[in-house]
Protein backbone atom coordinates (compact mmCIF):
# COMPACT_ATOMS: atom_id res chain seq x y z
CA UNK A 1 0.00 0.00 0.00
CA UNK A 2 1.37 3.37 -1.02
CA UNK A 3 1.03 6.42 1.21
CA UNK A 4 -0.50 9.33 -0.66
CA UNK A 5 1.94 12.18 -1.25
CA UNK A 6 -0.13 14.54 0.97
CA UNK A 7 0.41 12.31 4.03
CA UNK A 8 4.14 12.16 3.32
CA UNK A 9 4.26 15.94 3.12
CA UNK A 10 2.28 16.25 6.38
CA UNK A 11 4.61 13.86 8.23
CA UNK A 12 7.65 15.70 6.88
CA UNK A 13 6.23 19.05 8.06
CA UNK A 14 5.50 17.67 11.54
CA UNK A 15 9.03 16.34 11.85
CA UNK A 16 10.44 19.68 10.70
CA UNK A 17 8.31 21.65 13.18
CA UNK A 18 9.06 19.36 16.12
CA UNK A 19 12.82 19.48 15.54
CA UNK A 20 13.08 23.26 15.52
CA UNK A 21 11.87 23.91 19.05
CA UNK A 22 14.40 25.21 21.54
CA UNK A 23 14.65 23.00 24.58
CA UNK A 24 15.85 24.32 27.90
CA UNK A 25 15.99 22.03 30.92
CA UNK A 26 14.02 23.07 33.95
CA UNK A 27 15.88 23.43 37.25
CA UNK A 28 15.20 20.89 39.96
CA UNK A 29 12.47 21.85 42.35
CA UNK A 30 12.38 21.13 46.06
CA UNK A 31 9.64 21.27 48.62
CA UNK A 32 9.05 24.64 50.21
CA UNK A 33 10.02 24.27 53.87
CA UNK A 34 8.28 26.44 56.42
CA UNK A 35 10.51 26.78 59.46
CA UNK A 36 9.08 27.24 62.94
CA UNK A 37 9.75 30.36 64.95
CA UNK A 38 12.99 30.23 66.95
CA UNK A 39 12.17 29.77 70.65
CA UNK A 40 14.24 27.93 73.22
CA UNK A 41 13.77 26.12 76.52
CA UNK A 42 16.26 24.73 79.04
CA UNK A 43 17.25 21.12 79.48
CA UNK A 44 18.04 20.59 83.17
CA UNK A 45 17.67 16.84 83.65
CA UNK A 46 19.64 14.58 86.00
CA UNK A 47 22.80 14.82 83.90
CA UNK A 48 25.79 16.96 84.98
CA UNK A 49 25.10 19.56 82.31
CA UNK A 50 22.37 21.89 81.04
CA UNK A 51 21.73 23.68 77.77
CA UNK A 52 19.03 25.46 75.78
CA UNK A 53 17.29 23.64 72.94
CA UNK A 54 14.44 24.61 70.59
CA UNK A 55 10.79 24.13 71.54
CA UNK A 56 10.18 22.27 68.26
CA UNK A 57 12.71 19.59 69.28
CA UNK A 58 12.52 16.90 71.98
CA UNK A 59 15.22 15.60 74.30
CA UNK A 60 15.10 11.85 74.91
CA UNK A 61 17.49 9.36 76.49
CA UNK A 62 19.47 7.31 73.99
CA UNK A 63 17.80 3.88 73.83
CA UNK A 64 20.50 1.96 71.98
CA UNK A 65 21.83 -1.16 73.65
CA UNK A 66 25.31 0.28 74.26
CA UNK A 67 24.02 3.67 75.52
CA UNK A 68 25.41 5.00 78.77
CA UNK A 69 23.81 7.28 81.36
CA UNK A 70 23.33 10.86 80.15
CA UNK A 71 23.50 9.96 76.48
CA UNK A 72 20.72 11.98 74.88
CA UNK A 73 19.13 12.57 71.50
CA UNK A 74 17.83 16.03 70.65
CA UNK A 75 15.30 14.98 68.01
CA UNK A 76 13.83 17.11 65.25
CA UNK A 77 10.78 15.07 64.16
CA UNK A 78 9.70 17.71 61.64
CA UNK A 79 13.10 17.50 59.88
CA UNK A 80 13.82 13.77 60.40
CA UNK A 81 17.08 14.47 62.19
CA UNK A 82 18.73 14.40 65.59
CA UNK A 83 21.72 15.64 67.52
CA UNK A 84 23.21 12.71 69.37
CA UNK A 85 24.90 13.72 72.66
CA UNK A 86 27.18 11.31 74.47
CA UNK A 87 28.51 12.21 77.92
CA UNK A 88 31.57 10.68 79.55
CA UNK A 89 33.04 11.47 82.98
CA UNK A 90 36.78 11.98 82.75
CA UNK A 91 38.94 9.95 85.14
CA UNK A 92 42.48 10.69 83.95
CA UNK A 93 44.55 12.78 81.56
CA UNK A 94 45.08 9.73 79.35
CA UNK A 95 41.32 9.15 79.13
CA UNK A 96 40.72 12.83 78.36
CA UNK A 97 43.34 12.79 75.58
CA UNK A 98 41.78 9.62 74.13
CA UNK A 99 38.28 11.18 74.13
CA UNK A 100 39.57 14.27 72.30
CA UNK A 101 41.36 12.07 69.76
CA UNK A 102 38.21 9.95 69.32
CA UNK A 103 36.19 13.09 68.51
CA UNK A 104 38.76 14.10 65.89
CA UNK A 105 38.79 10.57 64.43
CA UNK A 106 34.97 10.45 64.22
CA UNK A 107 34.90 13.82 62.43
CA UNK A 108 37.65 12.92 59.98
CA UNK A 109 36.09 9.54 59.11
CA UNK A 110 33.96 11.62 56.75
CA UNK A 111 36.94 12.71 54.60
CA UNK A 112 35.99 10.15 51.93
CA UNK A 113 32.81 12.10 51.04
CA UNK A 114 33.61 15.49 52.56
CA UNK A 115 34.64 18.42 50.42
CA UNK A 116 35.98 20.28 53.46
CA UNK A 117 36.23 19.92 57.24
CA UNK A 118 36.60 23.12 59.22
CA UNK A 119 37.51 23.21 62.91
CA UNK A 120 36.46 26.00 65.22
CA UNK A 121 37.64 26.49 68.80
CA UNK A 122 34.97 26.73 71.50
CA UNK A 123 36.09 28.67 74.56
CA UNK A 124 33.93 30.06 77.36
CA UNK A 125 36.39 30.27 80.29
CA UNK A 126 33.86 31.95 82.60
CA UNK A 127 31.73 28.75 82.40
CA UNK A 128 34.69 26.35 82.02
CA UNK A 129 33.35 25.19 78.65
CA UNK A 130 35.94 24.40 75.99
CA UNK A 131 35.92 22.29 72.86
CA UNK A 132 36.10 22.01 69.10
CA UNK A 133 33.34 22.41 66.51
CA UNK A 134 33.71 20.45 63.25
CA UNK A 135 31.77 21.72 60.24
CA UNK A 136 31.81 19.00 57.57
CA UNK A 137 30.87 20.02 54.02
CA UNK A 138 29.71 17.58 51.35
CA UNK A 139 27.36 14.60 51.15
CA UNK A 140 28.37 13.11 54.49
CA UNK A 141 26.39 11.24 57.13
CA UNK A 142 27.06 13.98 59.71
CA UNK A 143 27.51 17.65 58.80
CA UNK A 144 28.23 18.94 62.31
CA UNK A 145 30.18 17.38 65.16
CA UNK A 146 31.57 18.93 68.31
CA UNK A 147 32.82 18.17 71.77
CA UNK A 148 32.61 20.19 74.99
CA UNK A 149 34.67 19.70 78.13
CA UNK A 150 35.75 21.40 81.34
CA UNK A 151 39.21 19.87 80.72
CA UNK A 152 39.22 17.99 84.03
CA UNK A 153 36.07 15.98 84.90
CA UNK A 154 33.47 16.16 82.13
CA UNK A 155 33.29 15.52 78.40
CA UNK A 156 30.34 15.66 75.98
CA UNK A 157 30.40 14.85 72.27
CA UNK A 158 27.64 15.90 69.84
CA UNK A 159 26.89 14.88 66.25
CA UNK A 160 24.06 15.89 63.93
CA UNK A 161 22.49 13.16 61.78
CA UNK A 162 19.56 13.11 59.36
CA UNK A 163 17.59 9.92 58.71
CA UNK A 164 17.89 10.51 54.98
CA UNK A 165 20.41 9.78 52.29
CA UNK A 166 22.93 12.62 52.51
CA UNK A 167 22.28 15.07 49.67
CA UNK A 168 23.67 18.41 50.71
CA UNK A 169 21.81 20.37 48.04
CA UNK A 170 18.43 19.22 49.39
CA UNK A 171 19.13 19.39 53.15
CA UNK A 172 21.13 22.64 53.13
CA UNK A 173 18.26 24.93 54.26
CA UNK A 174 17.40 22.59 57.15
CA UNK A 175 21.08 22.15 58.01
CA UNK A 176 21.59 25.92 58.22
CA UNK A 177 18.47 26.22 60.39
CA UNK A 178 19.65 23.51 62.83
CA UNK A 179 23.22 24.89 62.92
CA UNK A 180 21.77 28.03 64.51
CA UNK A 181 20.18 25.82 67.20
CA UNK A 182 23.51 24.07 67.80
CA UNK A 183 25.18 27.46 68.25
CA UNK A 184 22.55 28.39 70.87
CA UNK A 185 23.04 25.01 72.55
CA UNK A 186 26.81 25.48 72.78
CA UNK A 187 26.62 29.11 73.93
CA UNK A 188 24.10 28.25 76.66
CA UNK A 189 25.87 25.05 77.77
CA UNK A 190 26.84 24.79 81.47
CA UNK A 191 28.41 22.13 83.65
CA UNK A 192 26.58 21.47 86.91
CA UNK A 193 29.60 20.08 88.76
Amino acid sequence: MKIPWIYSLLILCLIQVSCNQDYSPKPRGYFNITFPEKKYQSYTGDCPYSFDYPVYATVNPDTKRDAKPCWLDVSYPEFNGKIHLSYQPVGSTEQFNQLVEDARTFAFKHTVKATAIDEGIISYPEKKVYGIYYSIDGNTASSVQFFLTDSTKNYLRGALYFNEQPRLDSIQPVLDFIKEDIDVMIKSFKWKK
